[in-house]
C-alpha cells in the first residue's frame, strides 16, 4: 500500500529538505538557522519555562514609545517612565520633555505633561506615596573640539541689603578689557546680609555700633559673545553688568572664575517636583539650593529625603553640599557635608547610618569618594569598609540591600573603570553590616565582566540580575544577553532564561506587583562591532516571568482584600481560603531606578500567625528598617511561588 504523507508532514519534510539544501550550499549559515529555530522551539516549551522562566515583549503604541531614563513603581500599580529630553539635544533645544505612565495590568499608556527636563534627575518615594523628583538638565555637554565660545562660571555679587537682584537669561557682563559674556540662564541673587560691628576705643570703651554689610552671592554659567581664544581668561576680575546704572551698578557686579574653551559638561537644575500618583501630575515644590545633574535621592527614617552629589549649574561636581527635603513643609535645608561621585548608591541601614558600597554611575575623579563605608549622618563620620576586590571598578556597578533586610547585608555586582574605561569586572562581593568591623567577602563571579547590570529583589528572596555590557555603553557590540538568579543563602547563581533585547547605559529593571520583572531602555554609543554605526536608544520593553509563575500559576497563594493602612499596633490581617499555601511573607518597597542605581528597593521578612482562614502579619516598628511609605506585601508558598501583591501604607 502506497504511503501518502499528510500536509503537515509534507511541510516538515520540505522544511528539513530546505535545511539540507542550505547545508549543501552554505553550511555555517544553515547551521546557524537551524540552531536559532531549535533554540526558539526549546525556550517555548513548558518544561524550559518552568525551570528558567520566559521573556515577553510589550506592545507599545508608537506615540507612547520613549527613551526610558528613569522608572518608578507607584502605589497605584502603574509605572512612571521618565525621559525628559531623553539624551537628545534636539528635544532639549525644542523643550520637548516626556513622561509616560504605564499600567502593566491593563497594558495601557498615558502621556503626562512634563514641566522641566528631568533627564538625569534624582527620585525617591515619599511617605504619602508621592514620588519626589529633583534636579535634571540645564544644558547639554560640549566635548573637546566642539566648544567655540569660551565659557565658565561667573559669581554675581549683590551688596544691597534691601532688595534681591534678578538677572534674566541673556544678561551681559563686560570685563575691564571690554570683552563681553552672556548668561545662559536666569539667576537670582539674594539680598545682602546686614549685621553690626562692635569696636572699642583705646580706653576699652565701646564705640557706637557700626553697620556691616556682607554681600550675597550666586553663580551662573556665562559664554563669550565672540568666538575664539581671545575671550579665554584664567584671571579673576570684576565685571560690570551691562544695562545697570547708578546705585544698582555699584551694588551688583560679577567676579569671573576660569573661562576656557575646555570641554563643557552637562549642567544641572535646581527644580524639584512631587509626582502625584492619584492626580497623575507633577506638583512643583521649593527648588533645591544647589543645581544637580546625576544626583542620588535617598529616604531617611523620618520620611525626609537626602539629596547627594550631582553636577551643578556650571557643570562642576558638587563638593559635598548635600541637602534635605522635608515633605511636611516642602522645603529644603542643608544636610551633612560629604563628597561622593555622581549617582552614589546609598542604603539606609538599621540605626540610621547610610552604607555606600562604592557603586556609582559616573562623574568624579578616580581618587576621591571611591572607598566604601558607613556614613553616620548625625556625627557626619565615615567608617571605611575594607576587603573589596577590583576596587578600581565600581563605576556602573549594581548594588542592593540583600533580602531580607533584617540580615543587613549589602551586595555589589560587576562594574567598570572610571569614565570610558574598557575595564569591567565579574566580581561580586557581600558585606555583613551586623559585624563590629564589617569586611567585604567575595561572592560568586558573574558569567563575565559586566557594567550596567540591573538587579531586582524577588519575593522569594532571590535576586534577579539581567543584561549589561562588558564595555563602556555597549561599545563594540558588547551587550550581554544573559540573566541569572542569585541565592543569598547559597551564595550562588543559577541560570535564567536569556533576554532577547540588549540593555546597557540608561536601562532599568523593576519588580511589578504581579511578581514579574519589567525591563526598559538602553543607550549604546554604537550599534555595530566596528563602532562605525551610531547607536539608537532602545525603546522596546521586555517583561520576565519567573519560573515559579510557570510551574504553579494556577495554584499561587492568594490573599483576599484587607486593610490598606497599617494599624498602630503594626499588625495586619488578611483572609485566605488556603492558609496552608502561605509559607513566607515579605514587605517590599517599590523601586525608583536609574543608571543601575536603585536605593529604594528593600524586602522585609514578616513574621506571621495563622488562625482559621486568616493570616496576621507583624511589621517591624523600626523606621530604619521599614521607612514610612507604601509597600507591596507578597506571600509565597514552599516552592517560592509569589502571590499578587497587596498594597500597604506604613506611616
Amino acid at each position: 500500500m502506497a504511503y501518502h504523507p499528510s500536509k503537515k508532514t509534507k511541510k516538515k519534510l520540505l522544511g528539513i529538505g530546505g535545511i539540507v539544501v542550505l547545508v549543501g550550499l552554505n553550511a555555517p549559515a544553515a547551521l546557524d538557522f537551524a540552531g536559532d529555530k531549535y533554540h526558539a522551539y526549546k525556550i517555548a516549551q513548558p518544561e524550559y519555562k518552568a525551570r528558567y522562566g520566559s521573556w515577553t515583549q510589550v506592545g507599545i503604541p508608537e506615540e507612547y514609545r520613549t527613551n526610558a531614563i528613569h522608572a518608578a513603581l507607584l502605589h497605584t500599580g502603574k509605572v512612571l517612565i521618565v525621559a525628559g529630553s531623553g539624551n537628545e539635544q534636539r528635544k532639549f533645544d525644542k523643550g520637548e520633555f516626556e513622561t509616560i505612565l504605564w499600567d502593566p495590568k491593563a497594558n495601557t499608556f498615558k502621556k503626562v505633561p512634563t514641566p522641566d527636563d528631568f533627564f538625569c534627575a534624582g527620585h525617591a518615594q515619599l511617605p504619602d506615596g508621592r514620588l519626589l523628583v529633583a534636579g535634571g538638565t540645564a544644558r547639554y555637554e560640549l566635548l573637546d573640539g566642539e566648544v567655540t565660545r569660551a565659557g565658565g562660571g561667573m559669581r554675581v555679587k549683590n551688596e544691597n541689603p534691601d532688595k534681591k537682584v534678578v538677572l534674566k537669561k541673556g544678561t551681559r557682563f563686560r570685563s575691564p578689557a571690554g570683552v563681553e559674556y552672556v548668561t545662559k540662564f536666569d539667576v537670582t541673587i539674594p539680598k545682602a546680609k546686614r549685621g553690626f560691628k562692635i569696636t572699642y576705643d583705646s580706653g576699652g570703651r565701646m564705640r557706637p555700633w557700626q553697620t556691616r554689610i556682607t554681600a550675597s552671592e550666586a553663580r551662573v554659567f556665562v559664554e563669550a559673545v565672540e568666538k575664539g581664544p581671545l575671550s579665554v581668561t584664567e584671571k579673576q576680575a570684576q565685571y560690570e553688568i551691562v544695562g545697570l546704572k547708578g546705585e544698582d551698578a555699584a551694588n551688583t557686579y560679577g567676579l569671573s572664575e576660569k573661562i576656557t574653551l575646555d570641554k563643557q559638561d552637562f549642567q544641572g537644575i535646581r527644580a524639584a517636583y512631587e509626582f502625584d500618583p492619584v492626580a497623575e501630575k507633577y506638583v512643583p515644590v521649593e527648588p533645591m539650593d544647589k543645581a544637580r545633574w546625576y544626583p542620588t535621592l535617598v529616604g531617611l527614617p523620618d520620611g525626609r529625603i537626602l539629596a547627594v552629589s550631582g553636577l551643578d549649574d556650571v557643570g562642576m561636581i558638587d563638593p559635598g553640599d548635600n541637602e534635605i527635603y522635608d515633605p511636611r513643609t516642602r522645603k529644603w535645608n542643608p544636610g551633612p557635608k560629604r563628597y561622593f561621585p555622581t549617582y552614589p548608591a546609598l542604603f539606609l541601614t538599621k540605626g540610621g547610618k547610610l552604607f555606600y558600597p562604592a557603586a556609582n554611575a559616573g562623574y568624579g575623579p578616580a581618587d576621591q569618594g571611591r572607598a566604601p563605608g558607613l556614613w553616620d549622618l548625625e556625627n557626619n563620620t565615615f567608617q571605611r569598609v575594607p576587603g573589596l576586590k577590583d576596587a578600581d571598578q565600581t563605576e556602573t556597578a549594581a548594588s542592593l540591600l540583600l533580602p531580607p533586610a533584617q540580615d543587613q547585608k549589602v551586595m555589589i555586582l560587576g562594574g567598570g573603570g572610571v569614565g570610558e574605561s574598557k575595564k569591567s569586572t565579574p566580581r561580586t562581593a557581600v558585606v555583613d553590616l551586623t559585624k563590629d568591623n564589617p569586611v567585604f567577602e567575595d561572592g560568586p563571579d558573574l558569567p563575565q565582566g559586566t557594567r550596567y547590570l540591573n538587579s531586582v529583589i524577588m519575593p522569594d528572596d532571590s535576586v534577579f540580575t539581567t543584561n549589561g555590557s562588558s564595555d563602556y555603553r555597549g561599545r563594540s557590540a558588547s551587550n550581554i544577553f544573559k540573566a541569572q538568579f542569585y541565592d543569598p543563602k547559597a551564595n550562588a547563581f543559577r541560570e535564567a532564561a536569556a533576554p532577547t533585547i540588549g540593555r546597557n547605559y540608561h536601562s532599568e529593571a523593576l519588580l511589578l506587583p504581579d511578581g514579574r520583572v519589567a525591563t526598559f531602555g538602553s543607550d549604546p554609543l554604537f550599534d555595530d562591532q566596528q563602532n562605525t554605526k551610531l547607536g539608537h536608544f532602545e525603546q522596546r520593553m521586555e517583561v520576565f516571568t519567573p519560573p515559579a509563575l510557570h510551574k504553579n500559576a494556577a495554584n499561587r497563594p492568594m490573599l483576599a482584600d484587607g486593610p490598606r493602612k497599617l494599624a498602630p499596633d503594626h499588625r495586619v490581617t488578611y483572609r485566605t481560603d488556603h492558609p496552608e499555601r502561605v509559607a513566607t511573607a515579605r514587605l517590599m518597597r517599590p523601586s525608583a531606578v536609574t543608571h543601575t542605581t536603585d536605593v529604594e528597593q528593600r524586602s522585609i521578612d514578616l513574621p506571621m500567625t495563622k488562625k482559621g482562614k486568616s493570616v496576621t502579619f507583624d511589621v517591624p516598628k523600626d523606621r530604619t528598617l521599614v521607612p514610612p511609605g507604601w509597600y507591596m506585601l507578597f506571600v509565597t508558598d514552599k516552592e517560592g511561588t509569589p502571590s499578587e501583591a497587596k498594597w500597604l501604607h506604613v506611616t
